[in-house]
């Protein structure tokens, strides 16, 4: 009974883990499934300490075994004394030789790729005219959100981070509150926001986003920052360059926009008198506000980063922000009517950019 009992608890178990790695094929989630330059590079690091990892075990395994099996007390005596190899300089050389090369095999590309990858001094170049040469976004970790900021473009944007294929984006990361990490998994490995002082990086997208099963990328907050940690995502679509300038054009032209109070639009004066306050409708301007830009809301995959992008999840968090993100700032607008939480619902669902 008990051999059945434990044969079952392995069928569990091996049922279980089948479930976690599903994950692990992913494309716009995935560590193994690299779509960038920068996740490529560590993807080979993890290639070549793992194949390293294999062989030692392979060897050490392989050495006991024979062991096991070439020395039993049962084949060779109870009298049997094997051979004294203490002191061997032979032996002492060469399992102290071995590890100590294995780690430079390690230690080389790894300290490469640490300089290669942490190198950030084309962020400020320019060309003859002063114009930026790279794209340089500015990120800034908010509880339970992301802001985006794009400083030679002079526009913002929140939650979802829009970026060209096929060149180095360079990243200045901070927090606003507490530390957060900033994660791309799928295009390469996390960075610390920290309050106080600015972490700098660059990464590179190879693919475009739309042919992935939600056409974005997923982002992740990758230190434990509250009770909503888990919760605090940003999705990534990344374009073509042209497609890309043609975003930023399409941003700016909303310079200058604003909800009205007067608005023949019920959802546009509604807005005006609850949310205008916190939530700027106009991507063009700079980084700091206290809620996030809500310029390109219909545009997005996600409500709030995590719910289904559609007009009952948007009345939803509008009314109660705290049953679905604990902790987070925003206050609960459960006392406007339903009339004018359908009317916001289409008013956000209507801010579009793309076309």
């Amino acid at each position: 009974m008990m051999k059945g009992l434990k044969k079952w608890r392995l069928v569990t178990l091996l049922a279980a883990l089948t479930i976690i790695l599903s994950g692990c094929g992913e494309e716009y989630l995935s560590t193994l499934l690299p779509a960038g330059e920068v996740g490529q590079d560590q993807f080979n690091l993890l290639l070549l300490t793992t194949g390293i990892m294999i062989l030692v075990m392979a060897v050490v395994f392989t050495i006991y075994f024979i062991a096991l099996a070439k020395f039993r007390r049962k084949k060779l005596g109870d009298s049997h004394m094997p051979k004294d190899v203490e002191g061997s300089h032979k032996l002492e050389f060469i399992w102290t030789a071995i590890p100590i090369l294995l780690v430079i095999i390690m230690a080389v590309p790894t300290v490469y790729y640490t300089y290669k990858l942490g190198d950030v001094s084309a962020m400020e170049a320019t060309d003859d005219e002063g114009n930026a040469e790279n794209l340089v976004v500015n990120v800034t970790a908010k509880l339970y959100w992301w802001e985006f900021e794009y400083p030679d473009h002079g526009i913002v944007t929140s939650q979802e981070l829009v970026v060209p294929t096929g060149e180095k984006v360079y990243f200045n990361l901070i927090s606003s509150d507490v530390k957060h990490s900033f994660w791309i998994p799928a295009i390469g490995g996390k960075l610390d926001t920290n309050v106080e002082n600015v972490n700098k990086f660059y990464l590179t997208f190879d693919k475009e986003s739309k042919d992935l099963e939600d056409g974005v990328f997923y982002g992740k907050c990758a230190e434990l920052c509250g009770p909503s940690h888990a919760l605090m995502d940003f999705k990534v679509k990344t374009m073509s360059p042209d497609k890309f300038d043609n975003w930023v054009a399409a941003m700016k032209e909303t310079e200058g926009a604003t909800a009205s109070a007067d608005s023949a639009d019920a959802g546009e004066a509604a807005f005006q008198q609850s949310c205008l306050a916190c939530h700027a409708v106009s991507a063009v301007g700079t980084s700091g506000a206290s809620a996030p830009n809500l310029t390109t809301f219909g545009d997005r995959n996600r409500v709030a980063g995590f719910l289904e992008h559609d007009k009952q999840n948007t009345i939803d968090w509008i009314k109660d922000p705290q049953k679905y993100k604990p902790g987070n700032l925003m206050p609960a607008f459960d006392s406007l009517s339903d009339e004018d939480l359908d009317a916001i619902a289409d008013y956000l669902l209507d801010l579009k950019v793309e076309e």
